[in-house]
Formats: structure tokens, sequence, C-alpha cells
């Protein structure tokens, strides 16, 4: 297959003398950066799984505590 025009450029200034800008990029230029837009099946089953894990009613028992403030 033939070159690019963008890298018959590079390799052209290189030859000149000027700088090459692929050992200049980033370290983010390899990285993967899209994010998930959607949960996956593994978080919806596992946020199902832990969602009442925590909670303050255990038993099922439901407690009210009732304060009055009577002024004599």
């Amino acid at each position: 297959m033939g070159k690019s025009n963008a890298k018959k450029h590079r390799v052209k200034q290189m030859q000149e003398g000027k700088r090459n800008p692929e050992e200049f990029r980033g370290v983010y230029a390899l990285t993967d950066m899209r994010t998930r837009k959607t949960k996956t099946k593994k978080d919806i089953m596992n946020k199902m799984k832990y969602k009442k894990r925590f909670s303050f009613d255990q038993e099922g028992d439901n407690r009210f505590f009732y304060c009055a403030l009577i002024k004599s």
C-alpha cells in the first residue's frame, strides 16, 4: 500500500532536520478515552444484589420515637 500524504510530509520534514510530531505526542494519544453510556447487565445485577444490604431496617420492624414537649 502507498503512503498517505501526511506520512510523506512527516518523513520529508524529518529528512530536512525538523522535528517529528510522532515523538512529541502525549501519553493519552494511545489510550481508549471512551466511556460507557449505559450500565452493563453485571452492573445492574450487582446493584440489585447490594441495594438493601446496609439499610437500617433489616428485620422489618419499624421503630418510631415520639418526643413531646409539655409546657407548664
